[in-house]
């Protein structure tokens, strides 16, 4: 009885352990649909350009064109709806949430190269010339509750143009 008491205890562990690894294993497969999809959305939204202000030699991004095209190529690449929550076949089991969308060109009053910094969600880059700046996020997968609730999958992503001076 003592034997059955003691395999049936290390059976536990062993399958604890498994879901564990495979709840890592899903967060790492989300985080990296999530940042190529922002880089893919933050290079979309950076081509939204003010053609009267590029006329005159400026890159100017148009705030409202590039947060629309933004969140339909999010849309397309992750499987969303346009609430962004997933829709049927979407890898993605809760709503992603823009939780930052900054553009800093000539209209700002920025001049480049210069260091953008945000400590909120970690970003630190010298930025060379107009971009776009974005983070997203989600739930974390749960395949095991636990007491301490899981963080959220937060991603960057940050796009330029370099300027040839």
């Amino acid at each position: 009885m003592d034997y059955i008491i003691k395999l049936a205890f290390v059976l536990l562990i062993f399958i604890y352990s498994w879901f564990f690894q495979i709840q890592n294993q899903e967060w790492d497969i989300m985080r990296s649909m999530l940042k190529d999809a922002n880089n893919m959305a933050v290079h979309d939204a950076s081509q939204e350009l003010n053609e009267a202000a590029r006329a005159q030699g400026r890159l100017v991004i148009d705030p409202s064109a590039a947060y629309e095209t933004f969140r339909q190529t999010l849309q397309s690449n992750l499987g969303l709806d346009d609430g962004l929550s997933p829709i049927a076949g979407s890898r993605l089991q809760a709503q992603v949430r823009i939780v930052k969308f900054d553009i800093v060109d000539e209209a700002t009053g920025n001049t480049f190269p210069m260091l953008y910094e945000d400590p909120a969600y970690g970003i630190t880059k010298y930025i060379q010339g107009p971009s776009v700046i974005a983070v997203i996020e989600t739930e974390h997968p749960v395949l095991i509750s636990r007491n301490k609730v899981q963080e959220a999958i937060t991603v960057p992503a940050v796009q330029e143009y370099k300027l040839n001076h």
